[in-house]
């Protein structure tokens, strides 16, 4: 594994352009977010997914979260969005909201587990927002830990769950932590908090009064 230390809010564009690199050939990159430590590989490779799985020990039938450059990566990876999409992109992003759309056609399998839809975010932090850019893609945002276990805040968690497997560690210190993002599923008829974090529902409610609570055992 290759360590390579990163400012992750203003990140030189030649440890962006490293890290693209080894997204382009299939690699897995640990990068900080505005939450924790996650897994990066290009959304657009399947067998990439697949390996992502593999490492973090994950079953395929469950789907894994994008972190995009920017609205238009969004729509392409996305399909007919409800109003309220743009009402909540507008008013979080870029942030910690993870919003679950219905999937673009021709979307990978191993990112929708088949369910036909697609959960993605524009997040608060410059590093993953540009490498994604640098990509031409959005990457996956899955958290860089084993499966079930407890979410890292720093680059040696992430070295010490994973001694083998990640090609690249972009080290930008710790991180904020104190939650996920907030993962809200706008596929059914009302929009519906499905985990909570960072963003308070509170804070949606004001922009979709309609909103659904997340069930009780989601909390914190």
């Amino acid at each position: 594994m290759q360590v390579t230390p990163v400012n992750p809010r203003e990140p030189k564009p030649a440890r962006i352009e490293a890290a693209a690199k080894v997204l382009r050939a299939g690699g897995v990159v640990a990068l900080p977010t505005e939450t924790f430590y996650g897994l990066a590989v290009d959304s657009s490779r399947g067998n990439a997914v697949a390996r992502l799985n593999r490492l973090k020990v994950k079953d395929d039938d469950s789907p894994v979260l994008l972190l995009a450059a920017d609205m238009a990566q969004v729509e392409r990876v996305s399909s007919a969005p409800p109003p309220s999409f743009a009402v909540l992109a507008r008013a979080f992003w870029p942030g910690p909201l993870t919003l679950v759309l219905a999937a673009a056609p021709g979307l990978s399998s191993q990112v929708t587990a088949g369910r036909g839809t697609v959960a993605v975010r524009v997040p608060g932090l410059a590093l993953p927002r540009m490498l994604a850019e640098a990509l031409g893609n959005p990457v996956t945002g899955v958290s860089a830990n084993l499966h079930s276990r407890r979410a890292p805040r720093t680059a040696g968690e992430v070295a010490e769950s994973f001694p083998e497997g990640i090609d690249l560690l972009l080290d930008g210190g710790p991180t904020p932590g104190g939650g996920p993002s907030t993962l809200v599923d706008l596929t059914g008829t009302k929009p519906r908090v499905l985990r909570r974090g960072l963003v308070l529902e509170a804070a949606l409610r004001n922009f979709v009064p309609d909103l659904q609570s997340a069930p009780a055992q989601s909390a914190l």
